[in-house]
């Protein structure tokens, strides 16, 4: 473990007992992890009381991880255990990242993702191009599904570049 995940952790266990003065509960501290890929940057796991985060992600924004991702995740802990299953980012997590934390809800990062993001494939219509990612590729070709253009409404083709 590298010292900026120690630091998410140390941040994670910040977050739960600011909540905890905060709220006067007892919240115990989740399991962290940095198992996330893909895009997301981070999730919160309500069942197993967990949290998990994107590596990459984490060391390409440190600062906003540290200030924004962090609580965003725990926020979701949190409002699981206050309200139950409520809307993810609802006026409860909201007031949550508001009240407790003092942070500016966002739902969803503005990270540049161009590391993480794997090959697509290029599909066409008589209108337009798309990049597929590979689960969609595959989803076509095992039959699983089409994709239809947005515009023309006609069914996407792959076209090998």
């Amino acid at each position: 473990m590298n010292s900026l995940q120690q630091q998410v952790i140390k941040r994670v266990e910040h977050a739960i007992k600011t909540a905890n003065q905060r709220l006067n509960k007892r919240l115990k501290m989740p399991t962290v992890t940095f198992t996330q890929r893909g895009k997301i940057a981070g999730s919160a796991r309500l069942q197993s009381w967990e949290v998990r985060f994107n590596p990459v992600l984490l060391n390409e924004n440190a600062d906003a991880f540290l200030n924004e991702v962090v609580p965003h995740e725990v926020a979701h802990l949190i409002v699981f255990k206050l309200f139950g299953r409520v809307k993810p980012h609802g006026r409860e997590w909201q007031l949550i990242m508001r009240e407790v934390f003092q942070v500016t809800p966002r739902t969803t990062h503005s990270f540049d993702v161009s590391s993480v993001s794997g090959d697509t494939y290029l599909y066409k219509c008589s209108c337009s191009e798309y990049p597929l990612t590979i689960r969609r590729h595959n989803r076509i070709l095992r039959g699983q599904a089409n994709y239809h253009c947005r515009r023309c409404r006609e069914v996407l083709v792959y076209s090998p570049q």
